[in-house]
């Protein structure tokens, strides 16, 4: 069977990274037997397996995987090729970014319409998603990522670095008080986000001495959104990004404590999948999103 090696090959590229022949083919736009039959003509081309599939998963071989990584590599240096031979071209085509579902939509939803405007060729998905992210798992161009980087094989484009912060709003430190020192917070209702990597261990750094508090309280959330609107209503305190409630400190709706002790800073990392090289379309992408954060007055404390 006759094979065009570049297009087989993107296809697989996709296939790889979203785990998927239905959902490579909508990006694509093509039949999803336009898939399958070039993974088998790949295949055989290669005399070799590469993906494995049932009808509840997909998942690669040892070749797979081996194919996977030279044809990244592969496209990449052609991508490279084409931006440097027609600079100037127009980004194009769909870029999926993945990041923490209140960062999407305070800090990146608001401004989609300029980078669409900038780029009207591109397609932009959002996938917002509190918990782990995994980049080629879920076939994503481009995450944010706040907090440590912990897997290397990932490209990280270094933003700043999130300052934290104690909030509660006005109407609870009325009625139970405002902590002087950081134990003080055992008294107190605090709100736990259950994917803070150190869990209800609040961890800051005073005058003196660094100090280490183990919170409690009655309301846990996975999900920062709801964190959020706990502390707005009055539940409780909680430790967050500074980002999360910048427009509420402003207006008062929140307050903040402790001034004297500093929370742990978190790094905001840009991070692409581990590839030697990065699409233009993204690198457009992520050019505009860098730009964007050094001026966003919320990310003001965020500056490395």
């Amino acid at each position: 069977m006759d094979v065009d090696l570049y297009a087989a090959m993107r296809i697989f590229v996709r296939v790889a990274e979203g785990r998927s022949f239905s959902e490579t083919a909508r990006e694509l736009n093509v039949a999803q037997s336009t898939v399958s039959k070039q993974i088998t003509a790949l295949e055989e081309h290669l005399g070799a397996r590469l993906v494995l599939r049932t009808t509840r998963a997909l998942s690669l071989t040892d070749d797979g995987r081996q194919f996977y990584q030279r044809s990244c590599e592969i496209l990449d240096a052609l991508a490279e090729a084409e931006t440097t031979i027609g600079a100037g071209k127009v980004p194009s085509g769909l870029v999926r970014i993945g990041c923490p579902a209140t960062f999407g939509r305070l800090l990146i939803a608001p401004r989609l319409y300029r980078l669409l405007s900038l780029y009207p060729q591109l397609r932009v998905e959002l996938v917002m998603n509190d918990g782990f992210v995994d980049l080629v798992g879920e076939g994503l161009d481009l995450a944010v990522l706040v907090g440590t980087l912990t897997d290397q094989s990932l490209v990280a484009r270094r933003v700043g670095t999130t300052l934290q912060c104690i909030f509660g709003s006005p109407a609870y430190f009325a009625r139970h008080g405002c902590p002087k020192s950081p134990r003080d917070l055992r008294n107190h209702n605090c709100i736990v986000y259950t994917n803070l990597g150190t869990g209800n261990e609040w961890r800051f750094t005073g005058p003196a001495r660094r100090v280490k508090v183990r919170v409690q309280g009655n309301f846990l959330a996975n999900n920062a959104e709801a964190i959020r609107e706990a502390v707005l209503s009055g539940v409780g305190v909680s430790a967050a990004p500074t980002w999360m409630f910048h427009s509420e400190a402003r207006s008062g709706l929140v307050t903040t404590v402790l001034g004297d002790y500093q929370l742990e800073r978190l790094p905001l990392n840009l991070v692409y999948p581990s590839r030697r090289l990065v699409p233009a379309k993204v690198r457009a992408v992520s050019d505009f999103l860098v730009q964007e954060f050094q001026a966003e007055p919320a990310l003001g404390d965020s500056q490395a």
